[in-house]
């Protein structure tokens, strides 16, 4: 006899990340995230103060990449982003060739 196994989960996009939370789950300081906002390489902040600000799960992904880009590399964050958006370019065009599947 099969057993069902139910699982609960929060979609992400329904959900909203605070600088603080956003930064634990980066495991980084808020003004790592702070400063990438200001500076235009992540987009969830607003021109609000950044206590109000809220980051979807593709800020994640992205804040995430850049930082592995970062440090791997031992970049600058203007390096990183550029890394970064390329590689978000690369898959979506290949997505649309439909060589990939979408993974995001």
């Amino acid at each position: 006899m099969e057993r069902e196994t139910l699982i609960r989960g929060v979609l992400l996009e329904d959900a909203a990340l605070t600088l603080e939370e956003l930064a634990c789950a980066c495991a980084v300081e808020p003004d790592w995230i702070v400063q990438r906002v200001r500076t235009g390489i992540l987009l969830g902040g607003s021109e609000a103060a950044p206590e109000t600000w809220r980051f979807t799960s593709v800020d994640l992904v992205r804040a995430r990449r850049l930082l592995q880009v970062e440090r791997d590399f031992d970049a600058n964050e203007e390096v990183a982003a550029l890394v970064v958006d390329l590689t978000e370019e690369i898959r979506r065009l290949r997505r649309m060739l439909g060589s990939v599947p979408a993974r995001d």
